[in-house]
């Protein structure tokens, strides 16, 4: 029996922010006691995570002195030596604090603006000197409730502006780092800027170093929109800008649940890992999720071995599928090319164009054939229910 145990090679992060949820919501206080980020790494250690990620204000309060802040940081860097845990990924908090109440990047404000870009340059320094080489940004508070509020265009330049500076800074300071851009729908902000995977691709586009900025798509973002996951993420490694990637679940439609990898939308978690471990995404698998608020922290151990385990066993899953024969037998049926069709497809050509508006096709018999995708699927829930 395998025993699906975590090891550096699967590259498993989990946030600061993550285990260390202290489970309050909107109606109700804490339910566990609030661990220092010393003891979220031992525990993260414990149960056998490659990393952990953070936001500034995970490991250094706001209010913070100097002193105070460099003390912190050595006792953070102490711990992960001991434990051998490393950082490959650090954030900025731009939605906690009152002054972020209209957003950061996007705020009406220019000395919130101004603010936003400071502090975000401080906590670059202090992911680089962690040993970060991704930087997330996620626009918690960029959006609005109304828009009589803020002028759209306006908060995309002025998002554009904020970006292309702290790409010049990061590039000043001959920091090794890659920025990604994290798309949410709504929550906190009734609407947000950059709401989906597709949106921040087409952004990219506009900046003036495009080529150090990606995506770090998330499960229950996407989900919350109605999307199908896998394919906002087909679509930025196609491109080339898939630079992290958060895992959690999520049922469609509802609030930022946050739950446990695969623990809602198992098929779809499948057919995520089979992607990421076919195309050989080399990247941190970074869980994003909460454990329950009925848990205590003997409750939040089970729920980060659990988000590792699912994934190993779905990995597992996803060879299985890949070797089964009858299922290969079926993809190839259905995507069978005789090459009949080559001289009419790929590049344009005047000849080309005048060949294919000539050629005859049956179009009866094009629509007529069955593609057998109920049997494909039916196999694909038995690898998954393990019957196969």
């Amino acid at each position: 029996m395998p025993s699906y145990q975590p090891k550096p090679e699967h590259k498993f992060t989990f946030g600061l922010w993550t285990v260390g949820n202290i489970g309050r919501d909107p109606f109700g206080e804490p339910v566990r006691h609030k661990l220092s980020p010393v003891e979220i790494v031992h525990l993260l250690a414990e149960v056998g995570a490659y990393g952990v990620n953070l936001h500034d204000n995970d490991l250094v309060p706001i209010d913070a002195t100097v002193a105070e802040r460099d003390r912190i940081v050595a006792e953070f860097k102490e711990a992960l030596a001991a434990t051998g845990l490393v950082v490959p990924m650090a954030t900025t908090n731009l939605f906690s604090d009152p002054a972020f109440k209209d957003g950061a990047f996007s705020a009406n404000d220019p000395r919130v603006r101004a603010y936003a870009l400071q502090k975000t340059m401080h906590a670059i320094d202090l992911g680089a000197e962690l040993g970060a080489r991704v930087y997330v940004f996620w626009g918690g508070r960029e959006g609005v409730e109304t828009d009589a509020a803020k002028d759209p265009i306006a908060a995309i330049k002025r998002t554009r502006e904020a970006m292309n500076f702290l790409c010049e800074y990061a590039i000043d300071q001959g920091y090794d780092l890659k920025f990604a851009l994290e798309a949410k729908p709504n929550e906190p902000r009734g609407d947000m800027y950059n709401s989906t995977t597709g949106h921040i691709l087409a952004f990219i586009e506009s900046l003036d170093h495009p080529e150090m900025v990606g995506v770090n798509p998330e499960v229950a973002h996407e989900h919350m929109a109605g999307l199908n996951f896998l394919h906002g993420v087909a679509q930025a490694w196609e491109t080339g800008k898939l630079f992290h990637i958060d895992l959690n679940d999520q049922a469609f439609g509802r609030y930022d649940q946050d739950f446990r990898f695969g623990a809602v939308n198992l098929k779809s978690a499948f057919f995520l890992v089979k992607f990421l471990e076919d195309v050989g995404y080399g990247g941190s698998r970074h869980f994003d999720a909460h454990a329950y608020r009925t848990e205590d922290y003997e409750g939040v151990r089970d729920f980060a071995r659990g988000c590792m385990r699912t994934y190993l066993i779905l990995k597992e899953k996803a060879a299985a599928w890949n070797q089964d024969a009858e299922i290969a037998a079926l993809v190839k049926e259905i995507n069978a090319d005789d090459g009949a069709m080559a001289p009419y497809t790929g590049a344009y050509s005047r000849d080309k164009a005048r060949a294919l508006k000539a050629a005859a096709f049956d179009r009866v018999a094009l629509g007529a054939r069955g593609l057998a995708y109920e049997r494909l699927d039916q196999l694909t829930i038995e690898v998954l229910l393990g019957v196969r």
